[in-house]
């Protein structure tokens, strides 16, 4: 099973972020699962990648051909894929996987992970979409999805496949029970 993974490519101020991001990495890795993420060596991307990695998975990094982004390429993963822009790199991530995982970042992690949960929401994608938070940094964005049913834009069901969480074990049987 491949495990998309959307984080920051920072840091933040938080330890625990970073605590997160590893204890997901070594999960991954520990459980034969493969990791596909934005393929950065910095931040929350790269220290789940590394954990990953020391712990057997395979890595995939799907990386837009941005000199930016380009620029802070991790070095010693399995696999490449270069995607034209942000959108293919989007829609390629979504193809390789059978859950999506948000960590904590930024609007690039929000930009991805609210793509997949619209497309459920169209029934295009398969698969559970999870939200691991470490220091509760989910919570008012678990309020907004609330609000979107409960203001009559959305259904619970868009929902239904979704879990905020900071457990692994959790995380693992909720995967389990809903993966594709």
């Amino acid at each position: 099973m491949n495990i998309a993974v959307y984080c920051g490519s920072r840091e933040g101020k938080d330890k625990a972020y970073l605590e997160a991001a590893r204890r997901l990495g070594a999960w991954i890795g520990q459980k034969g699962c493969g990791l596909v993420y934005g393929g950065s060596r910095g931040g929350l991307m790269g220290e789940t990648a590394d954990a990953a990695l020391e712990n057997g998975a395979f890595v995939t990094g799907v990386i837009p051909d941005i000199p930016s982004i380009l620029e802070r390429k991790h070095p010693g993963l399995q696999k490449y894929i270069h995607t034209e822009d942000m959108a293919r790199r989007r829609t390629r991530m979504i193809e390789l996987a059978d859950a999506f995982v948000a960590l904590p970042g930024g609007l690039g992690t929000l930009d991805e992970v609210t793509e997949v949960l619209s497309l459920k929401s169209l029934g295009l994608v398969p698969g559970p979409v999870v939200f691991f938070g470490a220091a509760d940094y989910y919570a008012p964005l678990k309020r907004v999805f609330e609000n979107v049913v409960l203001s009559g834009f959305g259904e619970s069901a868009y929902f239904d496949d979704v879990l905020f969480t900071e457990d692994l074990d959790e995380m693992e049987r909720f995967i389990e029970t809903r993966k594709r």
